[in-house]
């Protein structure tokens, strides 16, 4: 999940520089979902409500 995390955050930054401010908003806000997502399931497994095999 992190991966996806990086990849957006690359494509927001390619497309803010070559002006596609809809598309590097799009990609921004999706890693910010991605991001509270992953600090959720990390909160989870640190207090032993979810657990990763």
């Amino acid at each position: 999940m992190i991966k996806w995390i990086l990849i957006l955050l690359a494509v927001a930054a390619i497309a803010s520089l070559l002006g596609f401010g809809g598309l590097a908003g799009t990609a921004a806000t999706a890693a910010k979902v991605l991001i509270g997502v992953v600090l959720v399931l990390f909160v989870l497994m640190l207090l032993g409500v979810f657990v990763v095999v």
